[in-house]
């Protein structure tokens, strides 16, 4: 198995948010193809759903591009989180381990990014926030 072409959801209006359990259904369904444990494939879906929601409410509205990864080793899915919205002004403090905001699914960011075995965030004030995630099989 190789890598596949990304597929690009947009996040965009409220409707999108009902179409988390469609960007859910994806998600499953590449994890299923990558070949992750039931386990795995809902860590994944979990913290892709965080992350969706977090496109919409915080960012403004964006899109995930999600695919499937080879690193030579093995399988995994990969997505990204990409809006241009304010941006996060204090990183480190979204980052600290039981900080919320208040709202979403109680996990945040440092919820999705214990889900998951790679996690990366880009965040600038007035710019936007890229999240990248990769769950990969065992």
């Amino acid at each position: 198995m190789t890598g596949t072409d990304p597929q690009r959801h947009p996040i965009v209006t409220e409707s999108d948010v009902v179409r988390v359990r469609r960007v859910r259904q994806v998600v499953r369904a590449l994890a299923v193809a990558a070949k992750l444990s039931l386990v795995d494939q809902t860590k994944m879906v979990t913290a892709a759903s965080e992350l969706a929601r977090n496109t919409l409410v915080y960012g403004g509205g964006g899109e995930m591009m999600i695919d499937i990864v080879d690193n030579g080793r093995r399988h995994g899915v990969r997505a990204v989180f990409t809006d241009t919205g304010p941006g996060i002004p204090d990183l480190g403090l979204a980052l600290t381990e039981g900080w919320t905001s208040g709202s979403g699914l109680g996990l945040g960011l440092t919820g999705s990014r214990r889900l998951v075995d790679e996690f990366t965030i880009d965040s600038s004030p007035g710019v936007g926030t890229t999240v990248r995630v990769v769950k990969w099989s065992r």
